[in-house]
């Protein structure tokens, strides 16, 4: 994994540890990016609970802590009112029964600060430059701090001002623990992984994960491709698929991560039986076939019971599992069947599984099986691009600053 295998970063747990915090003024890049509704009010708050713990730690150790994240998609230098991140000030506080005050216009300092204080920094990206990962701006907000921790995973391939920019210039430079715990976990699953590696990879196009399909398909003894993605490789493999949701043009892409995995001796198990129906609703009536028996108006919406029980073999047998997709239309419980089972084979296996992207989420939510997943990845877009081979801008300056 390029920018993985040799990944040494400063830890807040260890600095708070060793005091080097005490006294010290403590800078959090954390992702406070929640969902609102209408009206402002938080609708989940998931990535605030997550975000507690670093400034637990930084506090207890004697810090002055201040605290920032960005918030929705505000215009740089206009602010407007669903911008700001005082609902998010008063959930901090009501989590941690404390005053949270909120400082707007705070790149040029000017607010005091003592050891046990925390305050929330208005939404960074209202500050011009910050998008652009702007030098000046970075300099500026370094300035602010002795010690910058940057514990926001969801934003680490994105080089911006408070997630890379400020890194460079700050005094001191750690991952917190949320960013520390992804990291090691990452590393965990595709530097030095137990065999056999398998990693599921679905959803509907090829082509939005080809580029993670080849990244894997050298390092992987499985590849368990599910969806759309299932259906242009069994098109691949030659055969019918109806009127199932595919990318005929990327049939060639996927012979090619085919033979590529077969001349290393791994494989990318094609679907044996599948489920179709000739519309996708909850009013479908759902039929398996063989995969050879697919009908011209047929639509694929899953996998079969026989599919589905040669993958949870393969899950089974599995040392370390990446999970990124479901298999099935699995909202429509007759089209979950796969995914149900998967995420079933993979709660019980004692493989190192870590599972990441929106829909993976949703289905580990809907069977119940967040406890039983090694690791749960919060930040979609950096765990794709981390399972991609790509070395992520707050990896890479998290690293660089530790030697």
């Amino acid at each position: 994994m390029p920018g993985t295998s040799k990944l040494k970063f400063n830890r807040l747990s260890d600095l708070a540890a060793a005091g080097q915090l005490k006294g010290k003024r403590v800078f959090i890049r954390a992702d406070l990016n929640v969902p609102q509704d209408e009206a402002g009010n938080i609708t989940e708050d998931t990535r605030i609970r997550a975000s507690i713990p670093a400034i637990k730690v930084a506090l207890e150790a004697g810090a002055a802590v201040m605290v920032t994240s960005h918030l929705g998609r505000p215009t740089e230098g206009e602010f407007k009112p669903e911008d700001t991140l005082a609902p998010v000030a008063d959930r901090i506080a009501e989590l941690m029964e404390r005053k949270v005050p909120l400082i707007s216009h705070w790149v040029d300092g000017g607010f005091e600060l003592q050891p046990g204080d925390l305050v929330l920094l208005e939404n960074c990206r209202l500050n011009k430059g910050e998008k652009k990962n702007n030098e000046e701006l970075a300099q500026k907000i370094a300035k602010l701090c002795d010690v910058y921790v940057n514990d926001a995973f969801g934003t680490a391939h994105r080089a911006e001002a408070t997630t890379h920019g400020m890194a460079k210039y700050a005094p001191v430079v750690c991952a917190g623990p949320l960013m520390a715990a992804e990291l090691d976990a990452l590393g965990k699953a595709l530097t030095d992984p137990k065999r056999p590696l398998v990693a599921i990879v679905a959803g509907s196009k090829v082509s939005t994960k080809l580029t993670i399909l080849k990244s894997l398909a050298e390092k992987v003894d499985q590849l368990i491709v599910g969806g759309g993605i299932a259906n242009t490789f069994m098109l691949a493999a030659g055969l019918p698929i109806g009127r199932s949701l595919a990318e005929p043009d990327l049939v060639n892409e996927a012979k090619a991560i085919m033979d590529m995995m077969a001349k290393r001796g791994a494989s990318v198990p094609i679907p044996v039986d599948v489920v179709v129906a000739n519309e996708l609703s909850p009013l479908a009536r759902a039929n398996r076939v063989a995969s050879t028996d697919v009908q011209p108006d047929d639509m694929i919406l899953d996998v079969g019971p026989k599919t589905s029980a040669e993958l949870t073999s393969i899950v089974a047998h599995a040392g370390t599992i990446v999970w990124n997709g479901p298999i099935g239309v699995f909202e429509i419980d007759q089209f979950g069947g796969g995914t149900k089972m998967l995420a079933a084979a993979i709660a019980h296996s004692p493989a190192f599984s870590i599972a990441g992207g929106g829909d993976t989420l949703a289905a580990i939510a809907k069977y119940g099986i967040d406890k039983q997943v090694d690791y749960i990845s919060t930040g979609g877009g950096a765990f794709l691009e981390f399972l991609e081979g790509k070395t992520l801008p707050a990896f890479a300056i998290l690293s660089e600053r530790a030697e």
